[in-house]
């Protein structure tokens, strides 16, 4: 098993694509920090976890704008798990509108999640796996990060700062063997594309090559990927996975 005795951390790890990150990470033997800011949503994904692999996951519930519970949080999980392997800052939050509507809330919420969340993540747990002189960080993009996507400017605009943290981040901790690289999803299907109108949907299809929704399994094989042995000389990359939508 390419994880075996390591520890995964996953936010945003209670649905969607957080949720098939994890089970991926313990279908391959890693034991895994589930972490969402929804508490019964972390505690069903370590709870399925553990029925396929006993013992594997624990859930935390925190909201990663707060610095200083994310700080409190990295505390805990270092504590219970003695060490850190993979951190993916996968938590995420969406709040549509044109840039001329959007209201101050609207973009506050989003880019302190997105942005300053993963920021306040790996700042957490950095110093762990510099310690080590090892680890791996995974970023969750978006395709909106790379092109724009009207009606997103909080979200494309917070997805496209994970890019350029990641670069940084990759650039500073590359001396002490941890690599720091971002997967940015085209339109996957889950939860929230799944409320799409039908109209909507046809229309994002025609964008894409390969003509179909990716899957979360996707992304998690992609991640698994980027924090496996073999990616160990890859760094401060963007892995797009979207069908051929950003070509």
């Amino acid at each position: 098993m390419r994880f075996a005795n390591q520890v995964a951390v996953v936010t945003g790890a209670g649905r969607g694509i957080g949720h098939a990150i994890a089970l991926k990470f313990a279908s391959e033997g890693a034991r895994v920090a589930v972490v969402s800011r929804n508490e019964n949503n972390a505690l069903r994904t370590a709870d399925e976890i553990n029925e396929r692999h006993a013992g594997l996951a624990k859930a935390y519930s925190v909201d990663v704008a707060n610095h200083a519970a994310v700080a409190s949080l990295a505390e805990q999980i270092l504590s219970d798990f003695s060490r850190i392997d993979i951190l993916v800052n996968n938590a995420g939050v969406t709040r549509d509108g044109l840039s001329m509507r959007m209201s101050e809330e609207d973009w506050d919420t989003v880019v302190d999640t997105n942005l300053k969340g993963t920021f306040n993540c790996i700042q957490a747990f950095e110093r762990a796996m510099i310690k080590q002189r090892s680890g791996r960080i995974i970023n969750i993009g978006s395709v909106a990060g790379l092109m724009g996507n009207a009606g997103q400017a909080n979200y494309a605009a917070s997805k496209a700062g994970v890019l350029g943290l990641t670069k940084t981040i990759a650039r500073e901790l590359a001396s002490r063997g941890i690599t720091c690289n971002v997967v940015a999803p085209g339109f996957i299907a889950t939860d929230m594309t799944e409320v799409l109108p039908d109209k909507i949907k046809q229309a994002v299809i025609g964008q894409i090559p390969m003509a179909s929704f990716g899957k979360p399994e996707d992304i998690a094989a992609a991640v698994a990927f980027l924090a496996s042995a073999e990616a160990g000389y890859i760094t401060g990359q963007c892995l797009t996975v979207d069908g051929g939508m950003v070509m």
